[in-house]
């Protein structure tokens, strides 16, 4: 059965070559996660539930270490504003997180497709920044619909380039050669999927979020399988790994912006970052070793 993508744009980003090798001829890689034709479809909404217990895990490793290092260097607390201050900013932020129930609930209910729900969260994000924000001029929308347009045509080169890729993976038989090769160093599946991640982690300080996905997916989605890992779980993994990759020099995306906006330099976050990685570990380490913390719910309510 050859999975053809007829659909695609990248909101959620995880990945339609997830899908088992034996739905997909020669596991041909497709794409980030939105990137689905109709038959991932139901693999889209179990990766979005699969998603919600490491996020919260995360979250709260997070808060953990920035209390912790708060608390190590004698941050001074600030005054807690009140519930009513509270509340108004919720109110002020529910028209725009509005924007995440629209693609979250529209997938899993089955009322739109992956695409179908970025088209519709798009037009909802324009008319509420166009007429109540009024944030937004004529300038600013051409100036956006250019760099969605930029973006899009990166992600569909990416597309093609992965289609030839993966046909020189099962050509020269890369997954086979990289799963004997681990193989040979042990036939634990906890040490291969440390050996997995190892290798993710290293990938993903040189390559970019797409790349990775697209690259790395043919290549250890068909080993991890075989050791038992189910490609929702994978999904999962590959997702972490490559946050971890985006905060890590010499590419490290995310850490660049995130220093340019806050105008500190890399080596003083290098040096004051550990803490937050540990949780970024940790997370990883529990979805990678505890397939019920990303299964859970897909097996709940995707029977």
């Amino acid at each position: 059965m050859r999975l053809r993508s007829q659909e695609f744009f990248g909101v959620v980003q995880v990945v339609d070559a997830a899908l088992p090798a034996e739905h997909v001829q020669r596991h041909r890689p497709f794409t980030r996660a939105a990137v689905t034709g109709c038959r991932a479809q139901r693999l889209v909404r179990g990766l979005i539930l699969a998603g919600l217990v490491p996020a919260v895990i995360l979250t709260i490793s997070n808060l953990a270490a920035a209390y912790l290092v708060a608390i190590r260097r004698g941050y001074p607390a600030g005054a807690f504003p009140g519930w009513d201050a509270v509340w108004r900013s919720l109110a002020a932020a529910l028209p725009g997180l509005a924007v995440v129930a629209i693609i979250i609930v529209g997938i899993l209910s089955g009322i739109f497709t992956a695409t179908e729900s970025a088209a519709v969260a798009v037009i909802y994000a324009l008319a509420l920044t166009v007429f109540l924000y009024r944030s937004m001029s004529w300038e600013g929308f051409l100036e956006a619909a250019a760099k969605s347009v930029k973006t899009t045509g990166v992600v569909l080169l990416l597309i093609g380039v992965s289609s030839t890729f993966g046909y020189l993976i099962a050509l020269y038989e890369v997954a086979e050669i990289t799963g004997r090769a681990l193989a040979g160093i042990s036939s634990e599946p906890w040490v291969i999927f440390l050996l997995v991640n190892l290798l993710l982690f290293f990938l993903g300080t040189f390559l970019d979020m797409a790349p990775t996905i697209l690259i790395c997916t043919p290549i250890f989605l068909p080993i991890c399988a075989q050791y038992g890992m189910s490609p929702v779980q994978f999904g999962m993994l590959m997702l972490i790994n490559c946050a971890l990759g985006l905060n890590t020099p010499p590419v490290g995306t995310t850490q660049f912006v995130g220093c340019a906006i806050g105008g500190v330099s890399i080596g003083h976050v290098m040096r004051t970052i550990w803490p937050f990685y540990g949780a970024l570990v940790a997370t990883l380490m529990l979805v990678t070793y505890v397939p019920a913390f990303s299964l859970a719910l897909p097996n709940l309510f995707l029977k």
